[in-house]
């Protein structure tokens, strides 16, 4: 029996993770979790930052589930801080699977022209996101290490004030909307 792969798109929005993500979801035979399909099927035009990271925790359950049963998971969310990976590099870890990561990368102003172009094709599938927060999210991500992405580096230890990685991921990923 092959182990399952947990495959983890990495990436700021726009970017080419949810194109990569479908084509892995067809070529792998993989469950595809992508966040924002859920908050725009949820939530419509809102955006809520609470719910967010419900709905992330959710898929991430299921994933690590799937993951579990045997089945190919591809996470497709924006997973900007190492912390984020790590954690779910370390769930896998402790179920046996395989991770690949792929990271995501372009130019502001090719970004801006994706996501230009989304808003007016399929203006469903997206919301409105100013140059400014493009910039301010350009700065606060952090960009995997070439080690982190081919897996060569081990997996950080949980950060200060969390004895496991699971103990991190139920503070960052919360079980419900408070």
């Amino acid at each position: 029996m092959t182990r399952p792969t947990l495959f983890l798109t990495v990436g700021l929005p726009c970017t080419g993770k949810t194109t990569a993500a479908r084509r892995i979801e067809i070529e792998w035979k993989a469950l595809r979790l992508t966040k924002d399909e859920w908050v725009k099927a949820l939530y419509g035009h809102e955006n809520p930052p609470s719910a967010q990271d419900v709905i992330e925790g959710r898929l991430i359950e299921i994933g690590l589930r799937a993951l579990e049963l045997g089945n190919n998971v591809v996470i497709d969310f924006g997973l900007w801080s190492r912390d984020e990976r790590s954690a779910l590099l370390q769930a896998a870890a402790d179920l046996a699977a395989l991770v690949e990561m792929h990271y995501f990368a372009l130019t502001p102003a090719e970004q801006r022209r994706r996501l230009d172009r989304r808003q007016a094709e399929a203006p469903h599938t997206t919301w409105p996101m100013s140059d400014e927060e493009l910039a301010e999210w350009a700065a606060s991500i952090d960009i995997p290490t070439p080690g982190e992405l081919d897996g060569s580096e081990p997996v950080d230890e949980p950060p200060a004030g969390f004895a496991t990685w699971n103990e991190w991921r139920a503070r960052r990923w919360p079980p419900a909307v408070s």
